[in-house]
């Protein structure tokens, strides 16, 4: 017979105690369960091998006297075959030769004569498991120290082998700082994403033209070649250049700019200085606060809210407003009606040397003749022919704008599993747009590996 008694979910130490008296096991399990080991119990040598062999054990506690093995042969047994294992002898009678055969051929820790003090053998128990302990500790050092020690012996070889694996793991180490921050700024900028998307749920809000705004800024910025930190910048700008009007009532996030009254257009024209305020707390977009307090400023100084002119609207400013308005007259936000793509670039265009500079309008036509020139990258394909592998070549939206996947992400059969039970839920006839070719760069600022909730 074999007990194997739980006190505890959690690793704890293990104690096996092996008495052919079913009296004696009784007298320990009532002693040592409330103690928060997880106590083992055997009636003979032959049972208490079987547990050594399933459950790793800390101390074992046994009697001298039992049938078939008595406890020097078994304790010398878990000796040979778990050396690791503290040993305890537990004897009833005055056997000095038992005794010593235990001792030298079980190599027992202690012994305790029965009947035994209930203090005294709690206390035996404790010290067991602190010698065994550190006799862990011990190997783990010893064998840390020999690793140590041949890894010493290696780099002294050579000089020169030293230094270059020196510089190899200060270049790997580089290597993964650089991954982790780049992994960090793109979970960054996916959270102002999905932020963005709460946002545009607003009565009157056009959903998921913060994030065309924010591309369209950044492929402007990369065809001027501002750097890295401008595009981040200006992609930051363009999905929270909406931020300040959440302040604005739902009546007049629905009217047109050009509809609005002297004091609406009073109030409308705070929004920036409401989204810089908002953004002030946050060092990171300290740059991006500024162009969009300036997105509605002009290089001939009629803008708002600080009347700027010229080169003192900074050219990410003038990136950002470019790219607003761009959106926001195909949306019918900025007059009463709403202009196709074609008039809308028009209107951009006009706008050189007034609303913005001529270099900044240099770069909006260059993307455009890009645009219509490039071959075509991607293809558009149903949620059901969606296959493993498959990259997302632009933001995946949820039928209110919300950001379910972005651009670059890889399709593995969980997701692709999943992004098909989310368009049966929705209408069944969800499509997105996938790559042509393999890529291992995307736009969307960071990659999912579940659908985001819409």
């Amino acid at each position: 017979m074999s007990t194997v008694l739980n006190a505890s979910k959690d690793a704890v130490p293990t104690v096996l105690f092996v008495d052919d008296e079913p009296s004696i096991l009784s007298s320990l399990r009532r002693l040592f369960r409330p103690q928060g080991y997880e106590v083992l119990l055997a009636d003979s040598a032959k049972g208490g091998l079987e547990l050594l062999e399933r459950h790793p054990v800390d101390v074992v506690v046994s009697d001298m006297r039992m049938p078939e093995m008595n406890g020097a042969e078994f304790l010398e047994q878990v000796r040979l075959r778990w050396p690791s294992c503290s040993r305890i002898l537990l004897t009833g009678y005055a056997d000095i030769t038992s005794t010593i055969a235990a001792i030298n051929g079980g190599e027992i820790h202690r012994y305790v004569a029965k009947p035994w003090d209930d203090q005294e053998m709690l206390l035996c128990v404790r010290e067991a498991l602190s010698r065994k302990r550190l006799e862990d500790d011990n190997r783990s050092l010893l064998a840390l120290t020999q690793q140590q020690n041949e890894t010493l012996q290696t780099l002294n070889a050579s000089l020169e082998q030293r230094v270059r694996a020196r510089t190899q793991e200060i270049e790997q180490v580089n290597n993964m700082l650089q991954q982790a921050y780049e992994q960090l700024e793109h979970n960054f900028m996916l959270t102002l994403d999905v932020f963005t998307g709460l946002l545009e749920m607003r009565e009157g809000s056009a959903a998921g033209q913060s994030r065309e705004v924010a591309k369209l800024a950044r492929r402007l910025a990369v065809q001027m070649n501002l750097g890295r930190q401008a595009e981040q910048d200006v992609f930051a700008a363009g999905l929270l250049h909406d931020l300040g009007r959440i302040a604005l009532p739902d009546e007049l996030l629905r009217k047109p700019v050009s509809a609005m009254n002297a004091d609406e257009l009073q109030r409308y024209r705070r929004h920036p200085l409401n989204a810089e305020a908002a953004l002030m707390p946050l060092a990171e977009l300290k740059r991006s606060a500024k162009f969009v307090r300036w997105q509605h400023e002009r290089v001939d100084g009629k803008g708002f809210p600080d009347g700027l002119a010229g080169s003192e609207v900074p050219v990410q400013a003038q990136i950002l407003g470019l790219a607003v308005d761009f959106h926001e007259l195909q949306s019918g936000r900025l007059a009463q009606r709403h202009y196709s793509e074609d008039d809308a670039v028009n209107l951009v265009l006009a706008g050189r040397g007034q609303r913005y500079s001529d270099v900044v309008v240099q770069a909006f036509e260059a993307l455009r003749r890009e645009q219509v020139s490039a071959p075509p990258r991607d293809r558009l394909v149903a949620a059901a022919d969606v296959q493993v592998g498959m990259v997302l070549s632009r933001d995946l939206l949820s039928p209110k704008g919300n950001l379910l996947l972005a651009a670059g992400f890889v399709f593995d059969a969980h997701v692709v599993k999943q992004l098909k039970e989310f368009a049966e839920r929705e209408s069944g006839l969800m499509q997105l747009y996938v790559e042509l070719a393999p890529s291992s760069g995307f736009e969307g600022g960071g990659r999912h590996s579940e659908l985001t909730a819409a």
